[in-house]
């Protein structure tokens, strides 16, 4: 016999017994189960591998067990300086692109949203979004190629008109690199950002502006007085969301900077590589710290932004 339960309304629920039910059901765990195979080994297994961490485990020899001794070393010992380097520079760099990306995204949102031409309008859109697209490989072959400090370069030479004892390597001078690395980004990611503030500008109340339109308001006063504050809400949410993400930027910055931009490039995962594969005798122990310490602030990032989601939208992310 199955469980029973009383509603509120006082009906009696009869429950079949779990065997049963799963049975019954049997055809959804079913298809369930291949994804639970691919979670457990891609997601779960690997975590298994946290415990190098407390290790001294190299390609040559047994792993050894030291305790926290790799998390010293990163901490205060001779790896500390490059390891706070790469932490900062990990904090700046995603935070300073976020909000730059965010609010670009929601300029040329605004712009597009307030064009009258349809068809411009959806070409505009297809030409923006199309950089999204592109691999990070490719896009940095593009910029290397505009920013070469040869006659190939054009930035250069434009602004120095062919003397090349005036050319700058941007992507290997670190007064240039950070901004160079804002504009790629720039190019690459406002497009797609603009698809979800697009939605949201396409949920306003036409009646607001036709409100505004009574009481003279011109085009920039719709923008600031209905646009914008129908938008915050996103952007505020936008922000929340990819605050969590912060810790993960690895790819954009590996396939731009050098050794010559390392103060100032340098982010925790390209630290992790460059430690993990750069050594001749790598000790995977001491990696696998920096990825655990990397994963606790990451953890506490989305703890964080979910406590900031409760507040400002009334619901969590998790």
């Amino acid at each position: 016999m199955g469980k029973q339960k009383t509603s509120k309304s006082g009906i009696v629920i009869r429950r079949k017994p779990l065997r049963v039910r799963i049975w019954n059901s049997r055809g959804y765990y079913l298809m369930f189960l291949p994804v639970l195979v691919f979670v457990i080994i891609f997601y779960y297994w690997p975590m298994l591998g946290v415990r190098f961490a407390f290790y001294d485990y190299k390609p040559v020899g047994a792993p050894k067990f030291i305790g926290f001794t790799n998390f010293e070393k990163m901490f205060t010992g001779l790896g500390a300086a490059a390891f706070w380097t790469s932490f900062r520079n990990t904090l700046e760099l995603s935070v300073i692109k976020l909000v730059i990306t965010t609010l670009a995204s929601v300029v040329v949102s605004v712009f597009i949203f307030e064009m009258g031409n349809l068809i411009v309008k959806k070409v505009l859109q297809t030409v923006i979004y199309l950089p999204h697209f592109m691999s990070w490989a490719v896009v940095a072959s593009i910029f290397s190629l505009f920013l070469s400090p040869s006659s190939t370069g054009m930035v250069n030479n434009m602004l120095f008109k062919g003397d090349t004892a005036k050319f700058i390597y941007f992507l290997a001078d670190k007064n240039w690199w950070r901004p160079v690395f804002y504009i790629i980004n720039l190019w690459k990611e406002t497009g797609w950002g603009t698809i979800i503030f697009l939605a949201t500008l396409s949920g306003i109340n036409p009646e607001l502006y036709e409100a505004a339109d009574i009481d003279g308001a011109s085009r920039m006063q719709k923008i600031r007085y209905v646009t914008v504050p129908a938008l915050m809400n996103t952007i505020i949410t936008v922000l929340i969301l990819n605050l969590a993400k912060v810790m993960n930027m690895f790819e954009s910055v590996f396939v731009t900077y050098n050794a010559a931009v390392y103060d100032k490039a340098d982010v925790i995962s390209t630290y992790i590589y460059r430690q993990t594969f750069a050594n001749a005798i790598p000790n995977y122990g001491y990696s696998t710290a920096v990825g655990l310490f990397k994963s606790l602030v990451g953890c506490m990032l989305v703890l964080l932004c979910n406590w900031l989601s409760k507040k400002t939208r009334g619901r969590g992310i998790i």
